[in-house]
């Protein structure tokens, strides 16, 4: 009897570890990955501000109410104000009194030290005549900027080293019209490169301008009294005899219409026998 108990008991064990060690079906989780916290760029620092005007008046009083920023998440203005006895310029968010405070510039600037956060923020984010009656001094980005105007100059400098006399002439035309025509191609060179040197985003601007040379033999036909324009400067027509050339579309320069006309099929044969009477 013992044994038989035995066989049976051992029997329901078999079966019981036979249950537990069935296989387990896995379910994969998909696991989302945390959101990316927004980084806070404001820095607590000193700042310092300046008037945008050339001239440094002993005092300056910028708005410091009834003024309004458009914010995009909220989707409306909120009315702006600098109290020193609250934590925020938006006045939708003031708590109890509100105590008005002026913004003063003395010999055009502002310096605001780091406790006053309210103040800084107004003027460096949210104020409406930033960056147009003052600026904030940003040595880093003044910095950038210094740099990308040397990196334009450096370029303008050497384009205008390399430019021929008829581009080099066309250019010209632009800063100093007809007097171009009498000056020496010493003169010509010396002007160019000084005008390189104090314009350098432009003088690119007017190289890399495809229609620029021909402006240039637009005006050196009329120069030349080939072609001519009409007082109301409306249209061209032959010197010699009266012949219209081309009208002028209404709100555009005349010399750059005649430029995108000699682009065209009767503005090229134009162009062609023009050329050959100023050579």
């Amino acid at each position: 009897m013992a044994k038989k108990k035995e066989t049976k008991k051992q029997e329901v064990t078999e079966e019981v570890t036979q249950v537990v060690e069935q296989p387990k079906v896995e379910t994969e989780v998909m696991e989302k990955p945390l959101p990316t916290p927004k980084k806070d760029t404001w820095e607590i620092k000193d700042r310092t501000y300046f008037l945008t005007s050339t001239t440094n008046p002993i005092s300056r009083s910028v708005r410091s109410a009834n003024i309004y920023y458009f914010d995009e998440e909220k989707g409306y203005e909120r009315e702006l104000k600098y109290c020193e006895n609250q934590r925020t310029p938006f006045v939708d968010e003031m708590k109890g009194d509100q105590r008005l405070s002026h913004i003063i510039f003395r010999d055009g600037s502002l310096t605001v030290p780091k406790n006053k956060q309210t103040l800084q923020k107004l003027l460096s984010l949210y104020h409406p005549h930033r960056d147009s009656l003052y600026k904030e001094h940003k040595p880093i980005r003044d910095a950038e900027d210094h740099l990308d105007w040397l990196e334009f100059e450096v370029a303008a400098m050497n384009a205008a080293n390399n430019l021929d006399v008829d581009m080099a002439e066309a250019v010209m035309r632009v800063e100093k019209g007809s007097e171009v025509s009498k000056m020496s191609s010493k003169e010509l060179k010396r002007d160019l490169m000084l005008f390189a040197k104090r314009s350098p985003k432009l003088f690119l601007e007017l190289v890399t301008d495809e229609n620029v040379m021909l402006r240039n033999f637009g005006i050196r036909a009329m120069e030349a009294g080939i072609i001519e324009l009409s007082g109301d400067q409306r249209t061209f027509t032959w010197k010699s005899t009266g012949r219209k050339l081309m009208n002028v579309p209404y709100e555009e320069h005349p010399y750059s219409a005649l430029a995108a006309w000699f682009k065209t099929d009767e503005g090229m044969e134009i162009y062609s026998n023009i050329e050959k009477r100023l050579n």
